[in-house]
């Protein structure tokens, strides 16, 4: 080989990684910022993934993510929030109420993109559903406002039932305040009485069915909550060893061994929010994006835990269900 050719090959290895380096920092940059850890919520990333497929970005070749995870601790959020917005990037996609909210405070330019489990009017992250304002947009699933529909479904499974326990995590201050409201007014007009008991760690869920129990309500009902879905299995072995009949909110926890379980797809609306991100990429403003409210709800029966607890499904359930588990 000549002395030219050889430098000249030597020099093409040297700037070649610098080029591709130089390339990957042109990538757009997704923040990704969500109350939970990355192994309970895989479906849900796929689903982000998949909607910033459809939109023409793959992550690691035209579009880099960088992950902020809260580990269920709701009072990390701001500062993770605050992380991402130092960092520059070029949108922010969070995984509920609360971190939307803590990235709403930290930055009224960086585009954010919330998936919202209510009114998001009304809590005061957008200032119209078909014209969002600022610097938000995102998806409603309706998460606390169905909790009377599951109450109604609970009842029909369980028609003895006279008391009734709700489960709520205290740190996710805005959807435990719907859940309770929307379950006590369902409660009352059902003539049902009901106790709600907190829980923000896997500690207190344990001393929540210490106090059921104790006082033996005839069924539970558990809030929409990223904790709850991270702890579906504890969850649902307690439901199983104190043998009582709970409906939950996502079909995670029915598929683990839960009896019941009715709500928006989340799989889905982090597609959404995966599809509005590639359009922020593109150029879109969020002003310009309405807020996309969820159509895709599941109500998921799981046959197998509700002979172990010794109920029969009524048929109009079944008939009406998405899946049946057997």
């Amino acid at each position: 080989m000549r002395r030219r050719e050889f430098i000249t090959l030597i020099g093409g290895a040297a700037t070649w990684p610098l080029a591709a380096r130089a390339q990957q920092t042109a990538m757009p940059v997704i923040g990704f910022l969500h109350p939970a850890s990355p192994d309970t919520f895989a479906d849900h990333l796929r689903g982000f993934h998949r909607g910033l497929r459809d939109s023409g970005y793959v992550e690691g070749e035209n579009a880099a993510m960088v992950y902020r995870w809260a580990e269920n601790q709701y009072d990390r959020l701001p500062s993770l929030a605050a992380d991402l917005v130092r960092r520059q990037v070029a949108v922010i996609a969070t995984g509920n109420i609360a971190s939307a909210l803590a990235a709403k405070a930290a930055t009224t330019t960086i585009p954010v993109i919330f998936i919202a489990s209510e009114d998001p009017v009304r809590i005061g992250l957008v200032a119209s559903l078909a014209r969002p304002g600022g610097n938000l947009t995102g998806i409603n699933f309706f998460g606390g406002e169905v909790a009377a529909k599951r109450l109604a479904l609970l009842r029909e499974l369980v028609p003895a039932a006279a008391r009734v326990a709700v489960l709520v995590n205290p740190a996710n201050t805005t959807v435990t305040e719907t859940t309770v409201r929307e379950v006590e007014a369902a409660a009352r007009a059902m003539g049902l009485q009901n106790q709600v008991l907190n829980a923000s760690t896997s500690g207190e869920i344990d001393a929540a069915f210490a106090t059921f129990a104790r006082e033996r309500p005839d069924a539970l009902l558990v809030g929409g909550d990223s904790l709850f879905i991270s702890r579906r299995v504890q969850l649902i072995q307690l439901e199983a060893r104190h043998a009582i009949p709970a409906i939950y909110s996502q079909r995670q926890q029915a598929e683990a061994g839960g009896l019941i379980s009715y709500g928006a797809s989340l799989a889905d609306a982090f597609r959404q929010a995966g599809i509005y991100a590639g359009r922020i990429l593109k150029g879109a403003k969020p002003t310009d994006l309405p807020v996309v409210q969820s159509s895709k709800f599941e109500l998921v029966i799981n046959h197998q835990t509700a002979r172990m607890l010794g109920l029969t499904v009524p048929s109009s359930l079944l008939a009406l269900a998405d899946e049946v588990i057997e």
